[in-house]
């Protein structure tokens, strides 16, 4: 990390999120709604703080800065770690 970089400056938003989870899921998880497990603010994955300086992704509360999700992909497979969500609410189209 930059010397001159802060926590708060090395993040970019959860939107960041939506090509590499994109992989994984069938609909777009951005605008899906998560409850941070630690301080239980609701709100869209797109308002995560994503930090990608280590090996994968991780996104953090923007309010208390717990781990809500990691993501790591390799060759052929991913692995998605939401042990700091209490809940994700994904939206989907309605059945035809």
């Amino acid at each position: 990390m930059d010397a001159n970089l802060t926590r708060d400056d090395a993040y970019s938003d959860g939107n960041m999120l939506g090509g590499p989870l994109s992989e994984i899921f069938a609909v777009d998880l951005t605008g899906a709604v998560g409850r941070c497990a630690g301080c239980g603010l609701q709100g869209p994955v797109a308002q995560l703080r994503v930090y990608d300086r280590a090996p994968g992704l991780v996104a953090r509360c923007p309010r208390c800065e717990q781990v809500v999700l990691r993501l790591v992909r390799g060759k052929d497979t991913a692995w998605l770690d939401l042990h700091g969500a209490s809940a994700l609410t994904i939206p989907l189209a309605p059945a035809p």
